[in-house]
């Protein structure tokens, strides 16, 4: 690897550039900002919590990433090495707790300088009800959704190493950069990278995937119109405006712990168990057996990768064709071979992906088959840190940064209150509201318990039936 200005530098993954071209274009900045906040209903000790985050910072890498622009005007990234910002506190004592929740959103819209800068932002906070912990401000191309849980788990279990006697310091985190080396040799012509590319090429060219909408096949029909070609399967997917809000839905814990029992009964991933419960309302409303969704790789399979921090989310389209005489756990079955096989290749570049597939089928810009991502996180800061600590409670919340750059995604986590999940669909304000994707939330639940109660019905009758 080159030195610039003195520091050791290395090039953007591919994870990465994805990310930085949609910054790049995107009218709002903050694009890549995610908002979070975790706290317990107990005071804290800030002097102690303060010196567990500079500890958290020092452990992980990627919380000390930077870019930069060398001399050929390449976007370069390096490690910093210390973090020496002091760490803020803001009380929100005697606010609404509707006004400490838009102060946080007016926090996460606020764009990061790009360059030879920090790219997060932590918050000490004492909420309106009393709770007491952090507000964490990370960068999608520093740290992704699992990263970021990693890293506040740390800082939990630092903290508790430090006040509460039999808690145990975290074990060492994993070096960034060490795993980056890997990818960026990956990413050179490696002989895996060129077996993913022929997998991957195979698929595509294999059959042309079709567009269906949440809203029935009105959206391709017009553009079959707009294009005077009646045989067209793509559709523009894009909105004029960016301007974004997330709609989060919360199913109970007991009937969440239903769906997690269903899957270890019958050893379903729960990505696989959400996809087939979307895809099958995809194809109730536009009564195609062939739905495609952008599906999320997180690319941790490893321990070494699980705690290296940074970004390894992969995003890559997933078409199923499931017929209607097929039972729910045939489908299922159907899903996760296919997940099986996307996972095996997922390391490849998905803009190499995307733009093998638009050279396939003459795509214009804007064209897709997909019309939402998936990401479900099964990473929980409640296995492990507070939950030694007895009854106490405790909250996590995620702020809308005010920007997205598709129409919908919808992330699927588990809640630190009770390990219930929430349903968080980040959305376009100007293609969604809130009572379009009450009834998405709505259908899908009543697929999903129908079909894990009668696993045995087809999903022609499911859809009849809901």
């Amino acid at each position: 690897m080159k030195e610039w200005k003195g520091k050791r530098v290395y090039p953007l993954t591919a994870a990465q550039r994805l990310h930085f071209y949609y910054q790049k274009y995107c009218p709002k900045k903050q694009v890549l900002n995610i908002g979070t906040s975790l706290t317990i209903q107990q005071s804290l000790d800030f002097d102690a919590l303060k010196d567990a985050i500079y500890q958290a910072y020092d452990r992980c890498e990627s919380m000390r990433l930077r870019f930069t622009e060398d001399d050929g005007g390449d976007v370069v990234q390096y490690i910093a090495e210390r973090e020496e910002r002091d760490i803020e506190f803001f009380d929100f004592t005697g606010w609404e707790g509707w006004a400490a929740d838009m102060k946080m959103r007016e926090w996460t819209s606020i764009p990061f300088e790009r360059y030879d800068s920090p790219l997060n932002r932590i918050v000490m906070i004492i909420t309106p009800d009393g709770f007491q912990g952090v507000y964490l401000l990370v960068d999608h191309m520093t740290m992704d959704a699992q990263s970021l849980i990693l890293f506040l788990k740390d800082v939990i279990e630092i903290y508790c190493n430090k006040k509460y006697q039999g808690i145990d310091y975290p074990r060492e985190m994993s070096s960034y950069i060490r795993q980056l080396e890997k990818d960026l040799a990956y990413e050179a012509g490696s002989k895996a990278q060129k077996k993913d590319a022929a997998f991957f090429e195979r698929l595509i060219s294999s059959s042309e995937p079709i567009f269906n909408s949440f809203f029935g096949p009105v959206k391709l029909e017009a553009e079959r119109l707009q294009e005077k070609n009646p045989e067209l399967r793509a559709v523009t997917n894009t909105s004029a405006s960016v301007d974004s809000d997330i709609a989060v839905f919360h199913l109970e814990e007991e009937p969440s712990r239903c769906l997690m029992k269903f899957c270890e009964e019958n050893h379903i991933s729960m990505v696989c168990l959400l996809m087939m419960g979307l895809r099958t309302f995809l194809q109730k409303e536009n009564g195609n057996d062939d739905v495609s969704i952008t599906t999320t790789v997180a690319r941790r399979a490893t321990l070494a990768e699980k705690k290296s921090g940074g970004t390894r989310i992969h995003c890559f389209p997933f078409r199923t064709i499931v017929s209607e005489d097929e039972t729910f756990l045939e489908g299922l079955k159907i899903i996760r071979d296919g997940q099986n096989q996307i996972f095996r290749h997922a390391d490849y570049d998905t803009t190499a992906y995307y733009a093998y597939r638009s050279d396939c089928y003459g795509l214009k810009p804007g064209q897709t088959y997909e019309p939402f991502g998936l990401t479900y996180q099964p990473l929980t800061t409640k296995d492990k840190g507070l939950d030694r600590l007895g009854d106490i409670q405790y909250k996590s919340a995620w702020y809308s940064n005010g920007a997205a750059a598709h129409a919908l995604y919808l992330t699927v986590m588990h809640r630190a209150e009770d390990n219930g999940l929430d349903f968080s669909f980040e959305h376009q304000v100007a293609v969604f509201n809130y009572e379009k994707l009450e009834k998405l939330y709505y259908y899908v639940c009543r697929i999903l318990f129908k079909g894990i109660a009668n696993r045995g019905m087809t999903v022609g009758e499911i859809i009849r039936t809901v």
